[in-house]
């Protein structure tokens, strides 16, 4: 979920937010949902996930919609990815469907950036004590 999750918020997907369904369905664990602003980035959209996800080795169950490129459908068992055009997604609200499940956004994947009591102290440069240096 995470590498289809990263793969479309770099490849400039709308919107990319995953639900937990674990407890409200049965046929999958997490919905992660995209919008394109076109069919044609829709359907690329679908393309770089299952590129990232085949070269992590796992093949999609299923797919449906790429064709039609409005709302593309990959079914990876356990999580199943929808990709919409920004309307049809308006349209069939899934988010407002499923409203009870917990959502993760890309926001919350990315890691933490580190704080200043975590970085290390910069290093003095190393002096020759007791030489003398000539330009």
């Amino acid at each position: 979920m995470e590498l289809a999750i990263r793969t479309l918020t770099a490849r400039k997907g709308l919107d990319v937010v995953a639900l937990d369904v674990r407890k409200l369905c049965s046929f999958a664990d997490y919905f992660v949902i995209a919008s394109g602003v076109a069919k044609r980035q829709v359907v690329a959209l679908a393309g770089y996930v299952e590129e990232a996800l085949a070269q992590a080795g796992v093949k999609p169950l299923g797919e449906e919609g790429i064709q039609e490129g409005v709302w593309v459908l990959l079914d990876y068992n356990d999580v199943v990815i929808h990709l919409f055009s920004e309307s049809l997604r308006e349209f069939y609200n899934l988010e407002g469907l499923w409203a009870d499940a917990p959502r993760i956004t890309a926001e919350a994947l990315k890691p933490p950036k580190p704080t200043m009591s975590s970085k290390k102290p910069p290093r003095s440069p190393k002096t020759d004590q007791g030489r003398a240096r000539h330009g």
